[in-house]
């Protein structure tokens, strides 16, 4: 609705429906007399429009109705005034012209005058005689005949809609007192002529008279506004053009229709006479300044007739129903059908047509029934110790709306549980109160209890209703007694006991109470718990004894507290039982003598600094544990000779050797240890203390540490012998194992550096026979697929073949180049891979071939030389033995010696 009323605001515009209202008016006008309505829209409605005119003979009524302010006799053939519309909010004011035409009722040129006092209807629906002339107006002055301005009116010509015919029907002639002197031509022009709706009106063009052709509807068009014209022949124009105005007679052809055929409204039950209820609206296209567009409303029939048959009345002119009659009442009648009928004419049910719209008038609930007990008293019953049950359901009437705040009962207990037991709850759907255990009721202290309830509705009581003394009831509420389980008063109950008491000790009576007083019944005792099974009690009156000796430093007791459960059982029907526990704080008597720590030790041989440091546990608690006197004992004699203890503090001593020196090994030293208990108790404990043998730092040795085990010096010493033995066949065995592995898949040559008269030379399977000898196996020339595995040498490793210096060291081989499938490449990259090896020494890395022959197409191995083996000196190989000066002398060019 809002963005409807802004987007109204955007395209309307505030002004009068026309610029120029025209009406037709008798000549005599009486007091008062209504003569036509002008229509304003300010946008916003008509509120706060006023109205005013320049003319002291008409006023504008407040919904825009112009009426004559005297009686008064029109002089002349119109009369025109101006009216002014401003908005008292704004300021803002709006011109309008009113021109009223005096209605002609006989001929021109009769000279008789309508009776004074006789009001002469506006819209006749008689057309005018067709004999009617509308000539050119003209007016004498000085200079002769002069024309009349265009703006001056030409009385109005009255169309009665849906009139019958026979079309064309004449209206009217006009004519140019020119006619007479050369021919003319008339036609019209606009809407309605040569404008759609087309040819509506037409005009005879020779003789000047106008033709309607067919039924007008009002309707659709309520008025036209047409142009005459007078030519001659050639088309000059002869006249100046004049304004027309048809104006079509309305016939009340058009029933009043409702807005809508079924209205829906309320009212609350008990108002007053003259309270609104609903507005009701027809609307009807006839003219509303007429009785044929005037509607008045008035209703017919009201269904229920009760309590009145006119409960309702309706403003004739607004459509307003408002009640009439007292007495709505919802719990009797809760709806109304109320049938309104509209009619135009004012009402008039004769002649008047008239529409029917139903009206459905709901009578609201107010609460004006307050709610009431069905009963004065209601009874219920509960057992003790029970919570959140309902007792009692207590139901109440309200003829009020169901399910409505003027229904929904509020229960409140006013008297009769001043501790709060009970609590009235609502039944959402029954609308019942139930009345519900919140507290739990002891049968030994109430037996019963007698309620007083009061119930209310959610919302209040309507002006004028007062509460009715059915709304408060009595509830008897009878308590029931239930066998209860026996409880222990003191729970948990402590006492406090030394250890240590003999079996059969009296400690204290662990009684229940049954709460059941009012019943004859016996209680039994017995033990849920007891983990040290340390404890008895008597079945009949709960009296406990000890059934062992009680002892604070057992596992049993936590933080020096001994804790028990016991069952007290009644013989109800069914039984109960209660359990209640049972706390013993065991004081600390002195009945653990301390104990020596450490229980090892160990010390130098000699004495020194590193004494040992020792103190005791006691399994007892303060004031029977320390401070401990700790003292050597004198038998054997030797401990007090070997040992000394020095006193530290209450709890630490120290013990360390008295003489020199004292041989390795493991030593059992007594020592007598005294807690501060009364009586104090002693004990003798042993501590285990190993003499070895220590560094300058005061630590044992190794081998220390072994003769402080036990073990002589010749017996070390044959154990380090054996080590040593064992190492040395392993070490051994492993140097033989790859000595042969090496030989067995490398094939490379071993230099022994033991065997110095050993040469290196090449191993041949088979002498050949020279050149010519050509059956030899080249492809053992080939590189070892074998040697794959063989690993890379590392950075700074010497090679197989280089000299061995001291024990042979087991050296990896140089690692080998991919298969080249030709010898010369084979030999090639070997000597590239020597020549840039950094570790290799003047040496060429040697090849083992299993057959030389003589005059081979290979060439002549000696024709491979090393591209570092130019120029070299090798004078140096003298100086490793005579084997090596031979190679020198092969290498360097010389002869053999």
């Amino acid at each position: 609705a809002h963005n409807e009323d802004l987007t109204t605001r955007e395209t309307c515009k505030a002004g009068f429906s026309e610029d120029d209202y025209t009406a037709l008016i008798s000549q005599n006008i009486l007091e008062g007399e209504k003569l036509l309505q002008v229509k304003f829209s300010s946008c916003v409605g008509t509120k706060g429009t006023q109205y005013e005119t320049n003319s002291m003979d008409f006023k504008v009524g407040a919904d825009g109705t112009v009426f004559a302010t005297r009686e008064l006799q029109v002089p002349s053939e119109q009369v025109a005034f101006t009216v002014t519309a401003w908005d008292s909010q704004t300021a803002e004011k709006w011109d309008a012209v009113v021109r009223l035409l005096v209605a002609q009722t006989s001929s021109p040129h009769s000279g008789h005058k309508p009776q004074k006092g006789k009001k002469i209807v506006a819209l006749d629906p008689s057309p005018p005689p067709k004999d009617t002339l509308l000539p050119w107006p003209q007016h004498q002055n000085a200079n002769g005949l002069r024309r009349r301005k265009r703006d001056w009116v030409i009385p109005p010509i009255n169309v009665p809609e849906n009139s019958r015919g026979p079309f064309p029907q004449q209206l009217v002639r006009i004519r140019s007192d020119k006619d007479n002197d050369i021919p003319i031509r008339y036609s019209i022009t606009g809407v309605g002529a040569d404008q759609p709706p087309m040819e509506v009106f037409s005009i005879d063009s020779m003789s000047g008279r106008m033709y309607v052709t067919r039924p007008m509807d009002r309707e659709e068009h309520a008025s036209y506004h047409l142009r005459a014209h007078a030519v001659d022949m050639n088309g000059n124009k002869v006249e100046n053009p004049i304004d027309l105005y048809i104006y079509v007679i309305d016939m009340n052809d058009n029933r009043p229709e409702f807005i809508n055929q079924v209205y829906n409204g309320s009212v609350d039950e008990g108002s007053k006479p003259g309270t609104y209820v609903m507005t009701v609206t027809a609307n009807d296209a006839d003219d509303s300044t007429t009785a044929n567009g005037m509607v008045r409303y008035r209703i017919v029939t009201q269904t229920p007739q009760s309590p009145s048959q006119n409960m309702f009345t309706i403003n004739s002119e607004t459509g307003d129903i408002v009640t009439v009659a007292a007495g709505l009442d919802r719990e009797k009648v809760q709806q109304y059908t109320v049938i309104v009928q509209a009619t135009d004419m004012e009402g008039n049910l004769n002649y008047g047509l008239s529409n029917t719209a139903t009206a459905i008038i709901t009578v609201t609930d107010v609460n004006d029934n307050p709610p009431e007990f069905t009963a004065s008293t209601f009874a219920g019953e509960v057992p003790e110790n029970r919570v959140e049950t309902v007792v009692a359901n207590l139901t109440v009437m309200d003829r009020d709306q169901p399910h409505s705040p003027n229904w929904n009962a509020v229960y409140r207990i006013i008297s009769g549980d001043p501790s709060g037991h009970f609590s009235v709850r609502t039944d959402p759907v029954t609308n019942e109160g139930m009345v519900t255990v919140v507290k739990a009721v002891d049968y030994e202290l109430n037996r019963a209890f007698m309620l007083t309830v009061m119930v209310s509705n959610q919302a209040p009581l309507a002006s004028g209703i007062q509460m009715s003394f059915q709304s408060t009831a009595g509830v008897t509420i009878s308590v029931m007694d239930i066998n209860e389980a026996p409880y222990f008063p003191s729970n948990h109950k402590l006492i406090r006991l030394e250890e240590g008491v003999p079996p059969g000790t009296v400690l204290t009576t662990f009684s229940a109470v049954d709460p059941d007083r009012f019943m004859q019944q016996a209680v039994r005792y017995s033990k849920l718990s007891d983990p040290a099974s340390w404890l008895h009690i008597n079945a009949t009156n709960g009296q406990i004894t000890t059934a062992a000796v009680l002892d604070r430093e057992s596992l049993y007791t936590k933080n020096n507290v001994y804790e028990a459960t016991f069952l007290a059982a009644d013989n109800g029907i069914p039984p109960a039982s209660g359990t209640g526990t049972l706390q013993i704080y065991l004081i600390d008597i002195n009945d653990n003598a301390p104990e020596l720590l450490p229980k090892e030790a160990q010390i130098c041989e000699k004495p020194n600094l590193n004494a040992i440091n020792i103190t005791a546990a006691d399994a007892d608690v303060d004031p029977n544990i320390g401070p401990y006197v700790f003292e050597l004992p004198f038998v054997p004699a030797a401990v007090r000779k070997n040992w000394t203890i020095t006193r530290l503090n209450g709890d630490y001593a120290q013990l360390s050797l008295r003489i020199l020196y004292l041989e390795a090994g493991m030593y059992d030293v007594p020592i007598i240890v005294t807690d501060s208990g009364n009586p104090p108790l002693s004990n003798t404990s042993i501590i285990k203390v190993k003499v070895c043998p220590c560094d300058d730092n005061g630590d044992c040795t190794t081998i220390g540490a072994v003769a402080a085990a036990g073990l002589g010096t010749g017996a070390i010493v044959a154990i380090l012998i054996c080590i040593l033995i064992l190492l040395t066949t392993v070490l051994l065995f492993v140097m033989w194992m790859k000595r042969r592995e090496k030989e067995r898949h490398t094939k490379q040559l071993l230099i022994d550096p033991e065997d110095d008269v050993r040469d290196n030379i090449l191993k041949y399977d088979e002498e050949g026979g020279g050149e010519e000898d050509q059956d030899y196996d080249l492809s053992q020339l080939q590189q070892p697929e074998a040697m794959g595995h063989v690993p890379s040498k590392a950075p700074g490793v010497r090679r197989v073949d280089e000299r061995p210096v001291g024990a042979e060291p087991q050296y990896p081989i140089r690692p080998m180049v991919p298969h080249p499938g030709d010898i010369g490449d084979f030999i090639n990259e070997g000597l590239r891979a020597a020549d840039n090896d950094p570790t290799a020494p003047p040496y060429d890395s040697l090849l083992v071939f299993d057959y030389e022959g003589s005059g081979s197409t290979a060439g002549s191995v000696s024709s491979l030389n090393s591209s570092s083996s130019g120029d070299q000196d090798y004078d140096y190989l003298n100086d490793w033995g005579p084997r090596f000066k031979k190679l020198a002398d092969m290498y360097g060019g010389g002869e053999e010696d």
